[in-house]
């Protein structure tokens, strides 16, 4: 089956915020014992870093159910 290629930066844009989703519930685990991202690196980076991962849950939160071929295959969320 040939992909093209807005499906492929979709994967693509998938796959970053998978990651960045990570980094934002690890941070969040980590913010409990006060060693999150925010304590450790610039106020602008870090915000930028927060901003990034709210980006990310919305995108996921709306294209998710398009793109994961698991939650295709077994009728959705």
């Amino acid at each position: 089956m040939r992909v093209n290629k807005a499906h492929k930066l979709s994967m693509k844009i998938h796959k970053i915020a998978f990651v960045l989703l990570i980094i934002g519930g690890l941070n969040w685990g980590l913010e409990v014992f006060g060693y999150g991202v925010g304590s450790f690196l610039p106020y602008g980076v870090s915000k930028a870093i927060y901003i990034l991962v709210a980006l990310s849950a919305l995108y996921e939160i709306f294209n998710h159910k398009k793109i994961c071929r698991d939650c295709n295959s077994q009728g959705g969320m």
